[in-house]
């Protein structure tokens, strides 16, 4: 069984992710998925919380601020290319894209991402 699991992005078809942004799955293994999000320049996405997953996002281009929400309080952090954050399960958040170009994000999805049934609608704080 070949286990040298190789997918490039141009190869991986694009999806809409339940907080509205494009997302290409690219490859996952027993405890983990990785994919590339994309949001166009200007956008805000949809406020989700994750039920069970945990993710971290590295920024790869563009620029945009990132809203998270635990029962102890919220913040925003911009974001910009070298920026890596964590999203803990049942964190509500929303991003949005403050530049003139794409934002691009890398998210490893711990363990692998399940289904659009993973995320729950909730309240944000940037009007959609």
């Amino acid at each position: 069984m070949n286990t040298f699991t190789t997918r490039r992005l141009d190869e991986a078809l694009p999806e809409s992710a339940p907080d509205g942004s494009d997302v290409r799955p690219l490859v996952r293994v027993a405890g983990a998925s990785v994919a590339h999000f994309t949001l166009a320049a200007g956008q805000v996405s949809k406020p989700v919380r994750h039920r069970t997953i945990e993710e971290i996002w590295y920024v790869l281009s563009g620029t945009g601020a990132l809203w998270r929400q635990q029962p102890m309080g919220d913040s925003v952090v911009p974001l910009a290319p070298g920026t890596c954050v964590i999203i803990p399960p049942e964190t509500g958040f929303q991003f949005r894209a403050t530049g003139n170009e794409v934002l691009c994000v890398l998210g490893i999805t711990l363990p692998p991402w399940p289904g659009s049934a993973e995320a729950e609608a909730c309240d944000g704080v940037w009007p959609v």
